[in-house]
This record gives structure tokens, sequence and C-alpha cells, in this order.
């Protein structure tokens, strides 16, 4: 039987640190990965780019995740953004800050960050074994016997890095949370997120395409039903809230606004629509934009509704707002009603896409739900339910917005991880 001081189950960001962290204190470390090779989530992080962080401190990071982000304190202490930053500098891979605060290689190429760290790993005495999977994973007297595809070993401590259900592609198929469940730990359960959604409103497909740079989403909660898309109704807190860019795709919407509110969408119930509420012009209120319009179409008096909206927003999205708020898009703005300009204003500041879920697991960048936080100590990342266990990474019921900020936990996570087996 092979007897190692620490074995990490898992090579992604995670896994990695851990085991670079823990065979650089001097533990016979073994790195177990189930892939021909390791960190095929940091290859398709950021379209293939490595958004590995973002541009703020530790308390950034950490405000990012909202409540949970308090577990993060005593992991960005041991490797926060800039400490990330020059882990990956000092292996020779520079990054760079793009304008909307997220961290990429200058080179734009994830295989360097990836590199970066397989280097590190390599330097540190840790072994590498890939293409074997752990089987079973049993509480020992002396810590902890594994069963793999190809051996059986002893370790004093294990570190679990297994990730969530994300891109299981990539090999995350959650089975970590069998060996955490067996162990004791309770299992929040899992839903995509950072996800794409989907709907059956034909008008969002026939926008295929067509960015809107600021638009507000607020995520409502709407009993099983299938009434159409419509103004939304205003009065109950919203499940989720964020604000950014939004894309019109064939299925439905993407882009990173989108991307942040799908885990309240993933999270409802089957048989349940959430309405996505949308402000199309969230820098301007109902009577700023009525005002406005009322203003235009004085001046312009000749021109069609669909031409008066577009100086804000592009032209077909304009008119099918028209048609959305039951006003012609022909119509000329000198004919435009009051009764009409107000349908139209609730149209671009409220208007309501019922949801029919997302693209699930298959293209979540991350995984919502996973091992309960009050389980962990987030001081070491040692279980508190089996004592040698230690839990990293995406398994953790530990999910952020697009930006970096979970690569950043999970880098940071699997080195305190690796600081205390």
């Amino acid at each position: 039987m092979d007897a190692w001081d620490v074995v990490v189950i898992g090579g992604g960001p995670a896994g990695l640190l851990a085991a670079c962290r823990a065979a650089e204190r001097g533990r016979a470390t073994l790195l177990l990965e189930k892939n021909p090779r390791p960190g095929v989530k940091i290859l398709m992080s950021g379209g293939g780019r490595c958004n590995l962080t973002h541009a703020t401190d530790a308390q950034g990071i950490v405000e990012a995740f909202g409540p949970s982000g308090r577990f993060l304190h005593s992991a960005l202490a041991a490797l926060g953004p800039r400490e990330l930053v020059d882990l990956i500098g000092t292996e020779g891979v520079p990054t760079k800050v793009e304008p909307d605060g997220k961290v990429f290689p200058v080179s734009g190429k994830a295989g360097d960050v990836l590199a970066a760290v397989t280097r590190r790993l390599k330097r540190s005495g840790a072994t590498l074994s890939v293409e074997e999977p752990l089987v079973d994973l049993q509480p020992h007297a002396s810590g902890f016997h594994l069963l793999t595809a190809r051996r059986t070993l002893a370790a004093t401590k294990v570190v679990l890095t297994t990730g969530g259900r994300s891109y299981p592609g990539c090999g995350t198929t959650g089975d970590g949370y069998r060996w955490a469940a067996a162990l004791g730990h309770t299992i929040v359960t899992p839903c995509p997120a950072l996800v794409p959604i989907v709907t059956d409103a034909t008008w969002v497909k026939d926008l295929q395409g067509i960015t809107i740079p600021d638009v507000l989403l607020r995520v409502t909660r709407v009993e099983g039903g299938s009434s159409p898309s419509g103004a939304g109704t205003t009065g109950e807190k919203p499940l989720a809230e964020r604000r950014g860019a939004l894309l019109f795709t064939h299925f439905g919407l993407s882009g990173p606004v989108v991307l942040d509110v799908s885990r309240a969408v993933s999270a409802c119930r089957r048989g349940r629509r959430p309405l996505l509420q949308c402000d199309f012009l969230p820098g301007v209120n109902e009577e700023q934009l009525d005002t406005m319009l009322a203003v235009a179409s004085a001046q312009t008096g000749r021109r069609s509704v669909g031409s008066l909206l577009d100086r804000w927003l592009p032209r077909r999205f304009a008119e099918i707002l028209a048609v959305e708020a039951q006003v012609a898009p022909d119509c000329r703005a000198a004919e435009l009603s009051r009764q009409a300009r107000l349908r139209l204003v609730q149209a671009v500041k409220r208007l309501g896409v019922r949801t029919t879920g997302t693209l699930g697991f298959e293209k979540a960048e991350v995984t919502a739900g996973g091992v309960s936080l009050e389980e962990v100590d987030s001081r070491t990342m040692e279980s508190k339910l089996a004592p040698g266990l230690f839990i990293g990474g995406e398994l953790l019921d530990l999910d952020g917005p697009v930006g970096g900020y979970n690569l950043q936990a999970a880098f940071s996570t699997g080195c305190l991880a690796g600081e205390h087996v």
C-alpha cells in the first residue's frame, strides 16, 4: 500500500494550489487527477483566456460573494488577488486588467496560466498522477485509505477538490459530493450558476445577436402557469438583481448580467417559471423617460415610434418594444397618445420575460450548492466532522458573480488547505 502524508483529489485550481503548498511545506504529497491532464477547467475559463481574478482587494472579493463571502477571509489572507497575480507573474506569465476589472494573462491564453501553476507544482516536489480516478475513500485509524482505479493508498490527510457539476465534459461530475456525504457532510442541493437562461418568448429569439450594454435585471418568483411575457409587476422582493450587459440569443438570454442572476432561475422548483423583469434604460427613471419621449415626439413628430426609441436602443429592438407595448412601430410620434406613451415607458423599464429554465450544468461556468460551509473550518478548510479531511474549491457551497471571483476563491481555498494539512 502506497503511503502519503497528503493525497489531494482533483487537479483543478484548488487542487493544484493545495498540492503545491503542501509539498512546499515538506509534506509527501500526491495529486490524483482523473483526466489525462490537470487544470482542464482553467483552460476553459474566461472563454479560453482565463479570467483568473478581479482587480480588487480581498474585501472586494468577500463582498462580491454576498453573505457567504465571510467564509473566505482566511483563504484570501493566505492568497489574495495581488498574491495570485504575483504567483502567476513569478512563473513568467504577466497579467493585464481590462476596463471591467477582469484580470487575464497578457497573452490571452489560459494555457499560460495552467503552465505557470504546473511549473510551480513540479518545483514543489508534489507527485502528479493523471488518469487515476478515485473509486472509494474510507476513514482509517491512521487517516484514510483510498482506492483508485490502479491501487490502494494510505494518507494521513486528504484534500477534496473535485469541483462541482458544471462543465461535466471536463470531468466535474459531482463525485466529491458522494464522498463528502459518506463522511457525514450535508450537501446543499447543487444547481447550475453563471449559465445562460432559456425562454420561449419568440420576440427574444428574433433579436439574436443584439447586445444591450446596460440592463437592470430582476428575477421574481412566479407560480406555475403560461401567461405571456409582458410588463412585469413591482412590489415583490426580487430573488436576484444585477446590472450589466445582456445578449439576446437563439435560445434566450446570455451576457454577464444574465449569468449573474441565473442561479435564482436554476434554484426554482420544476414547473415554476420565474420572471425576468428587465429595465433597458436603468440610468433614467420612468418619469424622466416619459418626459424624454414627450419632448422627442414634439420635436420629431413625423418620425415613427420605432425610430423615436432608437436614439437610446438598437432600432430592431425598439420596434419590438413598441409591439410589446401594443403600439404600432410605424405609428408617427405626433400621434402617440399619453396612454400609449406610458405603455412604451413600461415596456422599456419593466418588460417581463418568462423563463423556461437554463442551459444546465453542461453550459454552467460554476455550481451553486455543495458542501455546507457550516461544516468546514474557514480558518483551515478542515472538515468539522471528519478530522484530517480538507475541502476546497467549487465543491463548497460557495459561488460568486462573473469576473474572476470564483477562480480566485478556488485558488485561495486550495492554498489555505495546503497550508494546514
